[in-house]
């Protein structure tokens, strides 16, 4: 039914039936389409008259819409296609990125306090439970001649009519928008945790770790990570990621390492190349040997071939590899034995409060006797306590990380100390 109303629309916007009043056609430039549409829930529909649905929506639509849109100078009118309201603006030409902008974050404003008064004005009505969403969506076009005209105002009202009817569709472009300005601006920076040599009792390396400054749509960098993933712009910020971390490293000592976080299908990624990392760490004074890839499995290694050769290039210059998150997610034993890697990173999930847990401690002692055979370094993380300290050190981790020995923090000459 819901397919079938929506072809309906289209056909309606085909065949030229809906009217654009107060637009001025004809004009070059920038076309703007804002699309709303109420779905009531199955109850809801069967609680009240559609007739009567039908006319209090419309009042509060175009009332709401109205005190929001009409003032503004974009504005160019409205139009009603069955229940589904079109607000219509238009811009000059070269402010498209505004004119997307200011709709996004205006409706996603609105939307969830339009839907409760708009459901609580219903229920309030009919004196029944009243139920059901707003959907709304926003397209953006551009008029290059007056002929285009027609054709252009069409396809931003579909585009609008499919982006409000997405799931999520609203945040993710307003997601989308701050994404690409924090690429824009590289507005994030790096800080470092130390790594602690258990032989020596000293600073062995530092993690590199990245901070957003601005968390109004990404809370921390594993949600910003995981939103890039489900953009396909997972690469890009990696290597943003990547260049800040050796940018900022300027504290780290010749000897120390450099842990660098990088996710395992990234490394399969034929546009990785050492190359751009390379170029850094020379600016730097340093070199591959100071890097260790510290392989994130967010997802689970497809193609282990295609990573180990793509490893083996990068040991061959150099670099070291480390499998991060051992003992939790999808780091498992077969990464272990696939990419034979230089470090083990513990997760702290088996190393908080080893110290009072057998089956931890067991967990950290057989890891770290599989370790030795394969000449592989332990790194114990989480590190919060002494008892913690103590208990990983007697159970033969080499290193150890976390909050007791150093919370992560910007690069500094004393740092490595």
């Amino acid at each position: 039914m819901k397919r079938l109303r929506e072809s309906q629309r289209m056909s309606q916007l085909g065949n030229g039936i809906w009217t654009m009043s107060g637009t001025q056609a004809g004009q070059p430039g920038l076309i703007g389409v804002l699309y709303m549409s109420w779905q009531q829930s199955g109850e809801s529909e069967q609680s009240g008259s559609g007739m009567s649905f039908r006319k209090e929506w419309k009042q509060f639509a175009e009332r709401e819409t109205e005190a929001v849109f009409k003032s503004s100078v974009l504005f160019e009118g409205m139009d009603w296609i069955h229940d589904d309201l079109f607000i219509y603006m238009r811009l000059p030409s070269g402010r498209r990125g505004t004119l997307e902008g200011w709709l996004l974050e205006t409706a996603f404003k609105h939307t969830k306090e339009w839907e409760r008064r708009f459901a609580a004005h219903m229920q309030q009505l009919s004196e029944q439970h009243w139920s059901g969403k707003l959907y709304i969506g926003v397209a953006v076009a551009e008029i290059s001649s007056s002929s285009e005209e027609g054709s252009a105002w069409y396809e931003a009202v579909k585009q609008a009519m499919l982006h409000g009817q997405s799931a999520g569709g609203m945040e993710r472009s307003i997601k989308r928008r701050a994404f690409d300005r924090l690429m824009e601006q590289r507005s994030i920076d790096p800080v470092y945790q130390p790594i602690l040599s258990l032989r020596e009792d000293k600073v062995f390396g530092f993690e590199a770790l990245t901070r957003t400054r601005e968390r109004t749509w990404f809370e921390g960098p594993l949600e910003l990570f995981s939103f890039a993933e489900q953009e396909g712009a997972a690469y890009v910020l990696d290597r943003l990621a990547r260049e800040k971390a050796i940018e900022g490293c300027g504290g780290l000592r010749r000897e120390q390492k450099l842990f660098i976080n990088v996710m395992a299908q990234i490394i399969e990624d034929p546009e990785f190349s050492p190359g751009l990392t390379l170029s850094l760490l020379e600016r730097r004074g340093l070199s591959p040997h100071n890097v260790v890839f510290e392989i994130t499995e967010r997802n689970s290694i497809e193609d282990f071939g295609a990573v180990k050769k793509a490893l083996e290039h990068y040991r061959s210059q150099g670099y070291q590899i480390a499998i991060d998150d051992v003992g939790a997610g999808y780091s498992s034993l077969q990464s272990i034995v696939e990419l034979r890697p230089d470090y083990l990173k513990v997760d702290r999930s088996i190393i908080q409060d080893i110290h009072q847990d057998e089956m931890k401690a067991h967990i950290l002692h057989t890891l770290a006797q599989l370790a030795a055979k394969m000449d592989i370094s332990i790194i114990a993380e989480g590190i919060e306590q002494e008892e913690e300290l103590a208990k990983v050190r007697e159970l033969g981790a080499s290193y150890a990380q976390g909050y007791l020995l150093g919370r992560p923090a910007a690069m500094s000459e004393d740092r490595g100390i």
